[in-house]
């Protein structure tokens, strides 16, 4: 018998960046997208942020993606910087559409051309905004071409999406050691390896290049252990999955890392054109000489707290 989907999930998140510099910073100053976003399936219960040393001044905001971000300022010397972001997080079990149910993607494509004297709503504006090349996404020929094979003339958009996600996942190799934060998109379709960021950047070229809004979205994902292991703490990772825009049901979110549409595992930070508008971290110091962030990462479901934690008390995070 199959066991039953719960239709509500609480998660812990724990997300550890540490800096240890050679040289004292003299000043810096730092953006935080760290905080997850309230969507119609997702509820944060409680979020805080534990920072060493304390910054001078703190501000928080929304970007004008509508990711809640926040600038912290240190003024005085320090060789070490401790950030920890603590959630609850509650998902509900998403509607997900049927994707034969999905308008013919060439009919999506030819809605959002511009043309002169055409309006548009307030979600296709949005939408055009995700139709161009970014810091970390290309439009070219060679993506599209690639793409082509699983959008045969008048296929439902949403049946080519995840047949472009499903064909990723099974000619891409997941490899850590193949890729940093710089390498170009082109480079991880030449060599067809690298990590779940790759993979999303290398989805929205396929995607924008055929003319079809997408965004990259950022977040965590719940990582099982290996049977007969216990889950340990820090062993987890940001995680990077893609949305499509489709008349009728709005974005859709397509996993191309795992080959799957997020559900109940998934939990949303924040979304942007590639992963330079989403960075959990960025910022900029005076001084510091050479560094590299430590980062520490642990989803835990509600029912697991206590096993990994023990009887730790979080003031203020108990979830709701």
């Amino acid at each position: 018998m199959n066991q039953a989907v719960p239709a509500i999930v609480r998660y812990h998140i724990r997300h550890d960046t540490r800096y240890r510099y050679d040289q004292p910073v003299g000043e810096s100053r730092q953006l935080l997208r760290l905080t997850p976003r309230e969507l119609p399936w997702q509820h944060t219960c409680a979020h805080r942020l534990d920072i060493a040393p304390e910054p001078a001044r703190r501000q928080a905001f929304v970007d004008g993606l509508g990711n809640l971000v926040e600038t912290l300022h240190f003024e005085r010397d320090h060789d070490a910087l401790f950030i920890r972001a603590e959630s609850w997080v509650e998902l509900r079990q998403r509607d997900l559409p049927a994707l034969a149910d999905s308008p013919p993607w060439e009919t999506v494509r030819e809605m959002l051309e511009y043309r002169a004297g055409r309006g548009f709503d307030e979600a296709r504006l949005e939408a055009c905004g995700y139709l161009f090349e970014s810091r970390h996404v290309r439009v070219k020929r060679e993506f599209a071409d690639y793409a082509a094979a699983d959008f045969a003339a008048g296929a439902p958009l949403l049946v080519g999406v995840n047949r472009l996600m499903r064909r990723i996942f099974d000619e891409f190799t997941f490899d850590p050691e193949a890729t940093d934060v710089s390498t170009p998109v082109t480079e991880v379709f030449e060599h067809r390896r690298g990590v779940c960021q790759d993979f999303a950047h290398f989805m929205l070229s396929c995607l924008r290049s055929l003319g079809l809004p997408a965004r990259y979205v950022s977040g965590y994902l719940l990582t099982r252990p290996p049977p007969g292991k216990a889950r340990l703490i820090g062993a987890d990772a940001t995680h990077a999955w893609v949305a499509v825009y489709c008349p009728g049901h709005g974005w859709v979110d397509f996993d191309p890392t795992n080959a799957l549409m997020p559900d109940l595992e998934h939990i949303t930070i924040g979304w942007g054109h590639d992963f330079a508008d989403v960075s959990p971290l960025r910022g900029v110091i005076l001084g510091g000489g050479e560094h590299e962030p430590e980062i520490a990462v642990t989803v835990v479901p509600e029912d697991e707290f206590h096993t990994l934690y023990g009887s730790a008390e979080l003031p203020g995070l108990q979830p709701a």
